[in-house]
């Protein structure tokens, strides 16, 4: 049944894109009743890419055509009300969900030992889900993210996390996805790139997590999520001992180089790829720099 389904959401995508996208998919039911979609491609040891808001698994496609080659196996999700997920209207779009979702991935797939590559929201994520196992996680590499509390929010961010107001100017204005796609990269987008970025959040309904992942950021105490964010920065010192890459772009207008900076608090051992001219979506802007940045990494 899952794979009849997945059959029709891949083949949904335009046909350039899908060139672009060309991996098979799967879907797991999550014990919640959302289906949620990943890719699985390739043998070998295992690396796990967690995207971010308002991306997809399409981010990584090019990383994980260049891993695969290079003999590993690429585990990457679409978090729930992503990409070719599921987008139901009253999930709990919550940091402490995303973690337990992708868990529950790992347990299906018997995974117990990987690696993270981890982007945008995808760092809290995978950072969040390393401190629960430790013992689990070989190698970590960070993409212009975050994995602790943090003031440093954008303004047009900050502006867009009020209630009514921002909940339509993104979903129903694209008022979020849209410019993101322009303002994450210095070297504009190819349109194929930018419409296989996009084309999973085209409505009201198809934006649900894009809004609720703004919505997620905790900037106070009493916000649902800041517990979570604290236990998820209080596990970075479980990791700090494992071989850990950061690769960014230094012209990033969220995840600027203080968040960097901040990582190498956490991780002074971490080796560091900045690239002065490039922006917040790197895997686009870094090209082959970038990914073969992170191959050398994850092979040695």
């Amino acid at each position: 049944m899952a794979h009849g389904v997945i059959i029709s959401r891949a083949s949904e995508l335009p046909p350039d894109v899908r060139i672009e996208y060309p991996f098979a998919g799967n879907t797991l039911s999550l014990i919640n009743g959302a289906e949620m979609h990943y890719i699985d491609e390739g043998t070998g040891p295992v690396v796990v890419m967690l995207h971010g808001n308002p991306t997809w698994s399409f981010y990584f496609r090019n990383l994980v055509k260049v891993m695969v080659q290079a003999g590993f196996r690429c585990v990457v999700p679409d978090h729930v009300g992503c990409g070719l997920s599921d987008k139901p209207q009253d999930y709990n779009y919550t940091l402490v969900q995303r973690i337990e979702d992708v868990e529950s991935l790992l347990d299906h797939l018997k995974i117990d030992q990987f690696s993270l590559v981890v982007h945008d929201w995808g760092g809290a994520i995978g950072c969040g889900l390393a401190g629960r196992r430790p013992d689990t996680l070989q190698k970590l590499v960070l993409l212009n993210t975050g994995a602790f509390r943090s003031k440093l929010i954008p303004l047009r961010i900050a502006a867009i996390k009020v209630p009514l107001i921002g909940e339509f100017v993104i979903r129903a204005m694209n008022g979020f996805a849209g410019p993101a796609a322009i303002m994450s990269v210095k070297t504009p987008l190819k349109p194929v790139v930018k419409r296989g970025l996009l084309w999973p959040y085209r409505s009201w309904t198809d934006r649900v997590a894009v809004w609720n992942f703004v919505k997620d950021i905790p900037l106070r105490k009493s916000h649902r999520t800041f517990q979570t964010l604290t236990e998820v920065e209080e596990g970075l010192a479980k990791i700090a001992d494992k071989p850990i890459q950061l690769v960014w772009g230094a012209k990033d207008f969220c995840f600027s180089m203080r968040f960097y900076e901040r990582f190498k608090e956490f991780f002074p051992n971490a080796e560091s790829v900045v690239f002065p001219n490039h922006g917040h979506y790197i895997l686009e802007d870094g090209g082959e720099q970038a990914w073969s940045s992170i191959r050398a990494f994850l092979e040695n």
